[in-house]
């Protein structure tokens, strides 16, 4: 079991720059393939970026590509989410989750491959 805490979120003007952060507890960091995903108000979890076990894969949805960037350090257990030009449609609850065990895919981008989630963090990008 791992335990997730998201960081970082807040009120950005658009074109403006954020880091969010997600921490996470124990020694078996390396072992999960990690994701961000969004909630928007009256839309469903949408799948955001994921990367690989060791942060040698990575994926992007087509609409954050270009503009985001995920990585992890393992060693401080942690997974960065950096997000530049940001719109007013990124405006959303960023939540930081661990696959589960046994999961195939190197980067996994449904919401059932995962099995730990963080609490979340706001992100609100105003006009």
């Amino acid at each position: 079991q791992v335990q997730l805490v998201e960081s970082g979120g807040g009120l950005v003007q658009a074109g403006g720059s954020l880091r969010l952060s997600c921490a996470a507890s124990g020694r078996t960091f390396s072992s999960y393939a990690m994701g961000w995903f969004r909630q928007a108000p009256g839309k469903e979890r949408e799948f955001v970026s994921g990367i690989s076990r060791s942060g040698g894969s990575t994926y992007y949805a087509d609409s954050v590509k270009g503009r985001f960037t995920i990585s992890r350090d393992n060693a401080k257990n942690t997974m960065y989410l950096q997000m530049n030009s940001l719109k007013p449609e990124d405006t959303a609850v960023y939540y930081c989750a661990a696959d589960r065990a046994l999961s195939i895919a190197a980067v996994p981008r449904q919401l059932y491959q995962y099995e730990y989630w963080g609490q979340g963090t706001q992100v609100t990008v105003s006009s």
